[in-house]
């Protein structure tokens, strides 16, 4: 299993090259960061800077949205960042949730989605794509690479990965929504005709290494609150009885709004709705010894990367046991 670490583009961005740079160090593969520029600052500015201040490490947004940037500059992005440090970049992207709430727009649809993996993928790659009736090329790439990870929970957005992405990105890791989550894309790609072991599998959520697991409980509830707003979108859609697994849909009865003032930040007062079942079921928590024992159940279910997002107080902590513990044990 391949690791990742996530973090979100808090200023000073030099604390988030070193933590790169130290997770490369620690044995991780992945850096991903959170994309929405208000809210944070803006990632593929940074991604130059941890491109060069580690030697293999490979870098994208979790995730990006069709919305929030025009396909061609995404492409070119990409394209550009690939050519300095040599296919180093993964496009990880979704309908888009607070880089669109916080300026006013909804989720993306999974079309839109869909025919901007097509078109940043052939545009990063070097190839001649269709671009608003437009024939676009962009001339100068040469042996360009684009893998497109689609992140999504609903039956329908699980069938448009396993249908159309390179990628799938779930951010929980409970196995129960990782069996059926995981099963959903490969049985879409079965039927499209696809290598459903083609499809890399990254599941992403937060870990905190440790003993004391009511303070452990306490920094990672907030993750119940980011992933609370998809479901909410799910079960407007699909209703509490419908495809959805109720290990998704039940917890989110008492939810009474979110404020993306805190997203994704440990102590969000949003996420009071949260129970300790979910955090303690969607995140790794606890010891290393109990945190490996859920990821080789992860793995057996079709996993190839953890990817760890590390907003707590405990991250230097966390990442070097990690390394110790859980990657060079």
């Amino acid at each position: 299993m391949d690791f990742g670490i996530v973090l979100q583009t808090d200023p000073p961005a030099r604390e988030l090259v070193r933590l790169m740079k130290a997770a490369e160090d620690q044995g991780f593969r992945y850096g991903w960061t959170f994309d929405s520029c208000v809210l944070w600052q803006e990632p593929f500015v940074i991604y130059s800077q941890i491109l060069a201040a580690t030697s293999s490490m490979i870098v994208g947004p979790m995730v990006t949205s069709p919305a929030t940037r025009d396909w061609s500059v995404m492409a070119s992005t990409f394209a550009t960042l690939n050519d300095m440090y040599g296919n180093r970049t993964v496009c990880g992207i979704g309908r888009g949730d607070s880089a669109h709430r916080v300026v006013g727009m909804p989720p993306s649809t999974l079309a839109t989605v869909r025919d901007c993996m097509h078109v940043v993928k052939e545009l990063a790659e070097g190839r001649e794509v269709l671009l608003r009736d437009k024939p676009v090329r962009i001339p100068w790439i040469r042996n360009g690479r684009l893998e497109m990870w689609m992140a999504g929970y609903g039956p329908k957005a699980l069938k448009t990965v396993g249908e159309h992405a390179d990628g799938f990105i779930l951010q929980c890791a409970d196995p129960a929504i990782a069996r059926w989550t995981i099963g959903a894309v490969r049985e879409a790609a079965r039927a499209a005709g696809r290598d459903p072991g083609g499809i890399t599998i990254c599941l992403a959520a937060p870990a905190y290494v440790g003993d004391d697991l009511a303070h452990q409980r306490e920094q990672l509830r907030w993750f119940g609150g980011m992933v609370g707003n998809h479901v909410a979108d799910l079960v407007a859609r699909y209703g509490d009885s419908g495809p959805v697994p109720r290990e998704l849909t039940d917890y989110i009865r008492e939810r009474q709004g979110y404020d993306y003032a805190h997203h994704g930040r440990a102590g969000n007062p949003s996420t009071d709705f949260v129970p300790d079942e979910i955090v303690d079921r969607f995140c790794l928590l606890g010891p290393s010894s109990a945190q490996v024992e859920r990821l080789e159940e992860l793995a057996s279910l079709g996993v190839d990367q953890f990817a760890l997002y590390l907003m707590h107080d405990q991250r230097e902590e966390t990442l070097k046991r990690y390394g110790s513990e859980v990657i060079g044990r």
